[in-house]
């Protein structure tokens, strides 16, 4: 599908809106009694999130909370901590609350070795209330993925995984600091599929330092030769000002904003004619895939995870700079690792940072998640003057139409999505906040 491309549409930065407000609007003042009330208030089936802060090489673009493991003391240290948490999180649950889910992200939970790992699976089973066989996820760095992790999934149950491939191309490998051989790729997929994993994904970037659309093609087909049951297919943000490790990356390769729009153009179209489902603006899933069927069921919605198939209206986060989400609050624990041992270690949950949510927001909130997911929204009584004329140039573009109360965003303006949804965040207007690039 050709994506008719206006570069000043593009220009100003925007968020990926995995939740709303995003994380730039959380402030000071959340604590243990805000947070002890939302889970309180908790019903039915929920989720959670499990944060493991460490990985054993640090990649030059990640943007995530992680750091090396090369420290027995510290990672036994935050998993004690981890452990306190669990079991306090647990004593403020309600009776009828299930957790129906349990996604491990990261850095890479593989970070943990695998008898480290079913202690804190161990630790989830004895203090809160899983479901007999909740769907489990896991986020894997396929360079310190061992043979006996293929145990450790099967054992938990494990179906769901992600691994971080980003690209096969050795040059590029080298140029972003994750140095991964096709063999160490293979080998993982093997292992995965033998413990279990029916869903499969692989994280891929376009807009690296020197890359160009051949790169970007062999590691599509190379994906597809694999059989990835999902891809998420990401442009790089370059923001050393935020993440001072992007500064070993030479940010005079990096490709400009055509090549990376094109990149992305021709990314999607390789996936679709590969057979791929698309899913909302950057993820793919084959047909029969729970995404898939989600996205064309309409019962895609996003989180801190981005696209997923999980309807429930609460995720718990737990661990270091883990989020948690509830309808009228975002929470966010403490970030660095020593004040978050110090809190559990005095018994005080560690949130720290988050916003309550209005009834402004979570409506403003339900349409951005809408057209971001579904490509249209109800935006009756979101048309203010000024919202409007931030929306007219797209829609004299014919990149999106408002028919009565609802807007939708034209087959071809994928790439137009979320600067189309920041239309609707009063927030983007008076913030400086730099964020990764439209496309």
């Amino acid at each position: 599908m050709y994506w008719p491309h206006y570069p000043e549409l593009l220009a100003t930065p925007v968020p990926r809106y995995t939740s709303f407000p995003t994380a730039a609007e959380f402030r000071p003042g959340i604590g243990p009694a805000d947070i002890a009330e939302a889970i309180g208030n908790a019903r039915g089936d929920i989720s959670l999130y499990v944060h493991i802060p460490f990985c054993e090489k640090i990649c030059w673009y990640c943007g995530c909370n992680t750091a090396a493991a090369n420290r027995a003391q510290r990672l036994a240290s935050y998993m004690e901590a981890l452990h306190a948490e669990i079991a306090l999180v647990g004593t403020m649950l309600p009776a009828d609350v299930r957790i129906a889910r349990i996604a491990f992200g990261g850095g890479s939970p593989n970070a943990l070795a695998p008898a480290q790992f079913e202690h804190l699976f161990a630790q989830l089973r004895e203090h809160l209330p899983l479901v007999a066989d909740p769907v489990v996820s896991i986020e894997l760095d396929p360079r310190s993925l061992t043979n006996d992790w293929g145990d450790t999934l099967r054992h938990i149950g494990a179906t769901h995984a992600s691994l971080g491939v980003q690209t096969f191309a050795p040059h590029l490998q080298e140029a972003i600091g994750r140095v991964q051989p096709q063999e160490t790729i293979s080998r993982s997929v093997e292992l995965l599929r033998d413990a279990g994993i029916t869903s499969l994904n692989f994280d891929l970037m376009y807009g690296l330092p020197g890359q160009t659309w051949d790169d970007l093609a062999e590691s599509l087909a190379l994906t597809v030769q694999h059989h990835a049951d999902r891809i998420a297919l990401f442009g790089y943000a370059h923001v050393p000002h935020m993440l001072p490790r992007q500064r070993r990356i030479d940010d005079s390769r990096l490709p400009g904003q055509e090549p990376r729009f094109h990149m992305a153009e021709r990314g999607y179209a390789f996936l679709t004619g590969a057979g791929y489902r698309a899913v909302g603006f950057d993820h793919f899933a084959l047909p029969g895939d729970p995404l898939a069927r989600a996205a064309e069921e309409g019962r895609l919605h996003r989180n801190f995870q981005g696209f997923t198939d999980d309807a429930s209206e609460v995720l718990l986060g737990i661990g270091a700079s883990a989020i948690s989400s509830f309808p009228g609050l975002l929470a966010q624990n403490e970030k660095n690792t020593g004040r978050y041992r110090m809190m559990l270690s005095q018994g005080r949950h560690p949130a720290t940072l988050g916003v309550h949510r209005s009834t402004a927001d979570m409506r403003r909130g339900d349409a951005i998640v809408a057209l971001l997911c579904h490509g249209r929204a109800d935006v009756g009584g979101l048309l203010d003057p000024d919202t409007r004329e931030r929306l007219e140039p797209f829609l004299a573009r014919d990149l999106a139409r408002i028919e009565g109360r609802t807007l939708t965003i034209a087959d071809h303006a994928v790439p137009y999505a979320r600067s189309i949804a920041a239309v609707f965040d009063p927030y983007r207007i008076a913030s400086t906040r730099k964020f990764s690039t439209a496309i």
